[in-house]
């Protein structure tokens, strides 16, 4: 054993040495982000982290829905629903235009669908 490489006692879950690797580092290193980038990034995974709303964004995914339709699809009521997609509209996950007197939500764009879509086939394996 080389005198930088210290043998821990540990399980087979980390190393044990400790031998670093400049290139990995390095490359892993140009992925990094913008600080404020991961913290809008944590908040939409925090939006995605509540059952209400997954299941809003589900219906949406199908179908262009007006608050009246999600209402009656969960059983909730209005003001209940209005609440969370304002708060899916304010992170841009869902868009709205009025027709008349209602309100048609949809999903914002297709990165949301890939990434509940995604979500769901994992949580599925």
């Amino acid at each position: 054993m080389k005198e930088d490489q210290v043998l821990y006692n540990v399980g087979d879950d980390v190393c044990s040495i400790n031998l670093i690797h400049e290139k990995q580092i390095n490359n892993a290193k140009k992925e990094m982000l913008n600080e404020d980038i991961y913290m809008q990034l944590s908040e939409t995974f925090r939006l995605f982290g509540n059952p209400t709303r997954l299941k809003i964004m589900t219906l949406l995914s199908a179908e262009d829905l007006c608050v009246c339709d999600i209402c009656e699809i969960l059983d909730m009521s209005q003001s209940a629903v209005s609440h969370q997609l304002r708060t899916l509209r304010g992170q841009n996950l869902v868009k709205y235009k009025k027709e008349g007197k209602q309100a048609r939500y949809s999903l914002a764009d297709k990165h949301v669908i890939e990434i509940l879509k995604i979500g769901i086939e994992h949580t599925l394996e």
